[in-house]
């Protein structure tokens, strides 16, 4: 089953650019060294400044194993720890998982 992390976010009005400049890093990085889809999401409506992360994964195992190499890359633990330090309000994340259904026909 396929299993989709949403990552949501609230960017710092004054950070913004370089935000952005990093959450497509993070994405480049993650898209080419992992076996994960990463996209990035922009609000149409909401709060103007929440963006989020979408990542696609092949099952709950595989996010496990992808999660563990990207916290032991030290490339990845940089790009994250800039963006989390210096661009978006504390405490302002929240993750959800889900995973699709499956059908019986």
């Amino acid at each position: 089953m396929t299993v989709f992390v949403y990552q949501t976010f609230e960017i710092k009005q004054d950070k913004f650019q370089d935000a952005m400049e990093n959450l497509k890093e993070i994405q480049k990085f993650r898209n080419e060294h992992f076996e994960q889809k990463v996209e990035i999401l922009s609000p149409i409506s909401g709060q103007d400044h929440t963006y989020a992360l979408l990542s696609t994964y092949d099952g709950l195992a595989e996010m496990e194993l992808q999660d563990k190499k990207m916290f032991d890359d030290e490339d990845y633990l940089k790009l994250i720890g800039d963006f989390f330090l210096k661009n978006i309000i504390q405490g302002s994340m929240h993750t959800q998982i889900y995973r699709t259904t499956t059908t019986k026909g």
